[in-house]
């Protein structure tokens, strides 16, 4: 299948530190592919190799079928970026922040058009200094949008955003795609990552470590439910192994987690087994495994922790 991207072995040293450890990743053309995991884990040092924006210490980096050195001003034309954080001069109106990024490209959608695409048409003369949060990051995808790009990167495009800014920006990611467009996220949401992404790629310590649709990589937990819970007094996790359908058990910072097949089969007899020990619950919660789920089982740490 056509690659929109292609990495072998790269790396990204900032004096001792490395942040990216001979990453290695392929982009499907037409696919949303999502790169998950801790801050620090690498995710926006190899989005910002990947943009032209930072050289790679050594490895390979091609998108679509060209590289940067050789092809810096083609591949400036196909691709369109919406960083982490944009600062837009605040004196300019949506509209003449628009004209101007649509000014950097030979050809691309009409301002008109990339306002109704994110929904500004009606704030198209406010200054860019009035806009809420999620106006903002709106224009800034739209900017990112104004050269028509084959390929999009957006690192963490809703955080901070209400529920509304964030859905409205994924159908604005869905919308693109059905076009035939490619697009490589990274985020901190895993309900994002599991309804706008085809593959994700968890990547800690500047490496791929699990690679795969999300219902996929969720599979290789051996159980779909999580159940958290806290006792009182404190039991190990052992306690609970070898209950009906439960996979695996593991303390957590505050409690237990049990990852399950079947919740229902489960709580009858972890009740009985409570009663047993001569303890009682101060908390349960039962929930879906998510690719959260996936990044603690293979590296006992949350994708929010530094």
């Amino acid at each position: 299948m056509p690659l929109a991207i292609r990495v072998r072995a790269l790396v990204k040293r900032f004096g001792d530190v490395v942040a990216v450890d001979g990453l290695d990743l392929e982009v499907r053309d037409g696919e949303c592919f999502g790169l998950l995991g801790p801050n620090g884990a690498g995710k926006t040092t190899t989005l910002e190799i990947l943009e032209g924006l930072q050289e790679a210490t050594t490895g390979e980096v091609e998108l679509l079928g060209r590289a940067w050195r050789q092809h810096e001003r083609e591949l400036r034309q196909r691709i369109g970026v919406a960083l982490q954080e944009t600062r837009l001069e605040e004196k300019l109106t949506v509209e003449e922040t628009l004209a101007l990024f649509r000014s950097f490209y030979e050809q691309g959608p009409r301002v008109d058009e990339l306002l109704a695409a994110v929904e500004l048409g009606e704030k198209r003369s406010a200054w860019v200094g009035r806009l809420s949060g999620g106006q903002r990051q709106r224009l800034a995808v739209a900017c990112g949008l104004a050269g028509d790009p084959e390929l999009l990167f957006l690192d963490e495009p809703t955080t901070g955003l209400d529920p509304q800014s964030r859905r409205s920006l994924w159908d604005l990611v869905s919308g693109f795609r059905a076009r035939g467009r490619t697009v490589l996220l990274t985020t901190h949401y895993m309900d994002e990552a599991e309804r706008l992404c085809d593959r994700v790629a968890v990547v800690d310590h500047g490496k791929v470590i699990a690679l795969g649709a999300p219902a996929e990589l969720v599979a290789t937990l051996g159980g779909g439910h999580v159940v958290e819970l806290a006792t009182e007094p404190a039991l190990a996790a052992d306690v609970f192994e070898g209950l009906p359908s439960v996979k695996a058990a593991r303390a957590t910072g505050d409690g237990l987690t049990l990852k399950v097949d079947e919740p229902h089969l489960v709580l009858p007899s972890l009740l009985e087994r409570l009663s047993q020990r001569g303890a009682r619950l101060s908390r349960l919660t039962t929930r879906s495994a998510t690719l959260e789920d996936v990044f603690v089982s293979l590296t006992g740490r949350q994708l929010r922790d530094a």
